[in-house]
């Protein structure tokens, strides 16, 4: 989707109220036009993180299975199943992708000429991929997210009991350790538990070179499956920053119109003084009625960003222009109704979000610019109410006065 935007030549327009409009003698308008720049830009919600943001520290443990040439027949799960150790850390760079240092580790158990055993550590690269922000849209209240991951390591084995190995090293003795450089792929299944604290179950399938437990033989690549849950520990939270390229058109609109107005009153107060002028000498004053005066109406709105209540420092402005337009009017009241946008989040998430939105403009009134609570009715409508064709600016809260 995409929308035009228009960058008016408001500094024409003030040039243009400067400018001499009618002589008395000449009786005339000047018009000046105005000028517009129009460019094309894609109305779409981008993501982004600090430096600061989206770390996290995963501990947990589990169980690892080696396959490594052939399983005997008849061998039990109790000869090849053994404890296994996990901690790393990484960062969400987006909502869609992450990296990870992950590292695992422990005793293994297999079956060969004998049983064997081994100890092992492993250090992973990930490269991790939210797929349910991917294809169902950016959610970080998600309870539930399934995050396929990909990896690149390093693996270092030792202590074989009994070394049955049949590598040799530079002394044409044999190996007692093994390096090996895994490469690996698995699944990750998050559960959301708070803001800051997840729980995550994974299964990671690791293929070695065939020396990885000091045995060549048979098939040249060994495996090793490790299957592992634990805690995620979120530094920093799990939120996102974000901003739309047209989150500011409805500004540029406006600040449109108030230039097509001012030019229009130019053109209107420009008629009225040539006529006056024509009429010279001027006609006797005639004695003022007076009018009851009328409280103006009120149109400001205050404009989120995408699953947000934070009132942003360019939309403070909006609601400092109705703290004092009520101090103004004493005698007026204000219902502040706040809405969600409807291609986002669900009916029921998205009646909460607009009441808390409404909620934030409300405390920013009473708190910050001192209205009496009694005069303020807060109201949320979520999306099941949009005020607005355009998706995106009914993240809105509006006033009516009462």
């Amino acid at each position: 989707m995409k929308k035009t935007l228009l960058l008016s030549g408001t500094a024409i327009a003030f040039a243009a109220m400067a400018a001499p409009t009618a002589t008395a003698q000449e009786e005339s308008i000047t018009v000046v036009e105005e000028t517009s720049i129009v460019s094309e830009i894609p109305c779409k919600t981008h993501y982004y993180s600090s430096s600061k943001d989206n770390w996290f520290i995963q501990i947990g443990a589990g169980i690892a299975s080696p396959f490594m040439e052939d399983h005997p027949q008849g061998s039990g799960p109790e000869h090849h199943i053994s404890v296994n150790y996990n901690f790393g850390f990484g960062k969400w760079m987006s909502p869609y992708l992450a990296w990870r240092l992950s590292f695992y580790g422990g005793p293994l158990h297999w079956e060969n000429v004998s049983w064997e055993k081994s100890k092992y550590v492993n250090a992973n690269f990930d490269l991790m991929w939210d797929m349910f922000n991917s294809l169902g849209g950016v959610n970080s209240r998600r309870a539930f997210s399934i995050v396929p991951f990909v990896g690149l390591g390093g693996s270092y084995a030792w202590d074989f009991e009994p070394n049955h190995g049949n590598i040799s090293n530079h002394h044409n003795k044999q190996k007692t350790n093994s390096w090996t450089l895994p490469v690996s792929a698995g699944l990750q299944l998050r559960f959301r538990l708070c803001k800051y604290v997840d729980f995550f179950a994974e299964g990671r399938v690791s293929f070695y070179g065939d020396n990885f437990n000091n045995y060549a033989y048979g098939s040249p690549v060994d495996m090793n499956i490790t299957a592992t849950g634990g805690f995620s520990f979120n530094i920093g939270g799990c939120d996102f920053k974000s901003y739309n390229p047209c989150d500011y058109l409805d500004y540029i609109n406006t600040l449109n119109g108030q230039v097509n107005d001012l030019r229009a009153a130019l053109a209107t107060t420009g008629a009225a003084l040539a006529a006056a002028e024509a009429q010279l000498p001027c006609p006797e004053p005639v004695e003022a009625v007076a009018v009851e005066s009328v409280p103006a109406p009120l149109m400001a709105t205050v404009r989120f960003t995408i699953n947000s209540a934070k009132i942003t420092d360019e939309e403070m402005v909006n609601v400092y222009n109705v703290s004092k337009w009520m101090k103004e009017n004493p005698d007026q009241n204000v219902a502040i109704i706040g809405y969600a946008d409807k291609d986002t989040g669900t009916s029921a998430y998205n009646m909460g979000l607009s009441k808390r939105r409404a909620e934030a403009v409300c405390n920013a009134l009473v708190n910050k610019y001192g209205i009496n609570p009694d005069r303020l009715s807060i109201q949320g409508e979520g999306s099941n109410v949009q005020p607005y064709d355009v998706n995106n600016w009914n993240r809105i809260v509006i006033f009516n006065a009462k």
